[in-house]
């Protein structure tokens, strides 16, 4: 009886919604668009009884770092990267009719330009099995219901457009029915518009139900895929470049130490430094450091972080515990925020206990909201949502600005009156309270439990 051997891991963060992959022959593994985490790789490669002799980088990512450098450096194993991006790190440069072995299998390269300028698909044959294609791994350019945005180059979205239609209709779609799919991203990532929760996929159920690939019409597609996409964070302008040159290895980071509350007070005193705030919105409202940013780090913190937080600033870190460290830095890592002094020692009551200034944020239920609005109170209620959550539904006389936007829009908010934060929660609420804090503004108050609570009281 022959055994036919050909093994496929997925790795997903949530989060930043990142799938990257163990591809596995017979003895040999490949991994596929990794996470800056090797440790994860490198513990599945043993499981399994493999050595990594590869890692395949489809694109340079925008929107998190990629670990390709951190595990080339633990294992040896070359790095293949698309010609046309002209990395600047040791790597193997592949292009349209590359191919790389992997035991009785063979890696096929397709150039599928698109989502970005210089991206490459790998498409995998099991060899043992026949000469029919068995696996896609697309990166960006295809996803589970969606396909990649080709809007994250300033001026270039129409040409981008064009190339990710031919990409997907001239090659991808020519792939058999069968062929599996393992896309780079899913629900919730920014780099399309409306991923799938399903993680992988075949060219035959999209074909038939991915809806962007029912369009035909080349410059319908084109027009579909350059207007209404959403907001695109900060960090997505300088992760490509970043995975381009090769981002600094995490062995060469100093670790996360903690930091007194009075060599903490020095630093921020000092230098051009910053204190990220990672507890939740009702433990910062209650007392933070002053002009702290709030990021829940049980949230979308990855994105968030790199969304407003300066990749060059030196920042100390407000825990709910210390312990919390192994989570939160991995997690900034991800976006490229290296710079992590260390974590204030005994966190906000630590602080406290030194002597140094709090500052706080009131915090209030939906009930007090509606009994000011039924009162008339002189206020503005600042809807923190992005623009289709406020289409769909919002407070008649509310303003809306997306939060990461009040970085340089707070100007049109006036400082004498009381300004009401809500989002669908009261976390992103409470980033935008952080923002507007920075920036001078005093009278913040954030609603607790946002829409959501509003709608589940019985308002409308």
């Amino acid at each position: 009886m022959i055994i036919y051997i050909m093994i496929i891991r997925q790795f997903f963060i949530p989060g930043i919604a990142h799938s990257s992959y163990l591809l596995g022959g017979v003895s040999s593994c490949m991994i596929i668009d990794p996470a800056r985490d090797p440790d994860i790789y490198l513990h599945a490669a043993e499981e399994e009884g493999f050595q990594i002799i590869g890692i395949l980088e489809t694109h340079l990512h925008a929107d998190f770092i990629s670990g390709h450098c951190d595990l080339h450096e633990i294992t040896g194993a070359p790095i293949y990267a698309p010609k046309s991006a002209a990395c600047e790190f040791p790597h193997i440069p592949v292009h349209e009719g590359s191919t790389i072995p992997l035991d009785d299998c063979s890696i096929s390269v397709i150039e599928t330009p698109g989502h970005t300028p210089e991206h490459v698909s790998y498409v995998v044959t099991h060899l043992s099995r026949g000469d029919e294609p068995v696996a896609l791994f697309p990166g960006d350019t295809l996803f589970v219901g969606d396909v990649g945005r080709p809007d994250l180059f300033p001026g270039r979205a129409h040409e981008l457009a064009a190339a990710l239609y031919d990409s997907l209709h001239k090659k991808i779609l020519k792939l058999p029915d069968h062929c599996e799919v393992y896309p780079a991203h899913g629900a919730g990532s920014f780099c399309g518009r409306s991923l799938s929760a399903k993680r992988s996929t075949t060219i035959g159920y999209e074909r038939r139900f991915n809806e962007v690939l029912q369009i035909q019409d080349k410059e319908t597609f084109i027009d579909k895929l350059t207007k209404n996409m959403p907001p695109s964070p900060d960090h997505f302008s300088r992760c490509s470049d970043m995975n381009r040159r090769g981002p600094t290895l995490l062995s060469h980071l100093p670790p996360a130490k903690p930091i007194s509350p009075r060599t903490g007070k020095e630093i921020l005193q000092e230098e051009a430094a910053g204190v990220l705030d990672t507890r939740r919105y009702d433990a910062f409202g209650s007392s933070h450091i002053p002009a702290s940013w709030n990021i829940d780090h049980e949230i979308n913190f990855s994105t968030f972080a790199g969304w407003v937080i300066p990749p060059d600033m030196k920042i100390l870190l407000a825990l709910h515990h210390p312990h919390e460290i192994t989570k939160v830095l991995p997690m900034l890592h991800r976006v490229g925020i290296d710079q992590i002094i260390g974590y204030i020692d005994g966190g906000v009551a630590g602080w406290a206990l030194a002597g140094n200034a709090l500052d706080h944020v009131r915090t209030i239920s939906v009930h007090e909201l509606k009994s000011w609005i039924n009162a008339e109170k002189d206020l503005i209620i600042l809807d923190v949502r992005t623009g289709g959550e406020y289409a769909g539904y919002h407070i008649p006389g509310s303003v809306n600005i997306h939060w990461p936007d009040l970085r340089h829009r707070y100007s049109e908010l006036p400082h004498n009156k009381e300004i009401i934060v809500m989002c669908a929660t009261g976390a992103r609420s409470s980033i935008a309270c952080s923002i507007l804090k920075r920036n001078g503004f005093s009278q913040i108050i954030n609603v607790a439990g946002g829409y959501s609570g509003w709608i589940a009281a019985g308002y409308s």
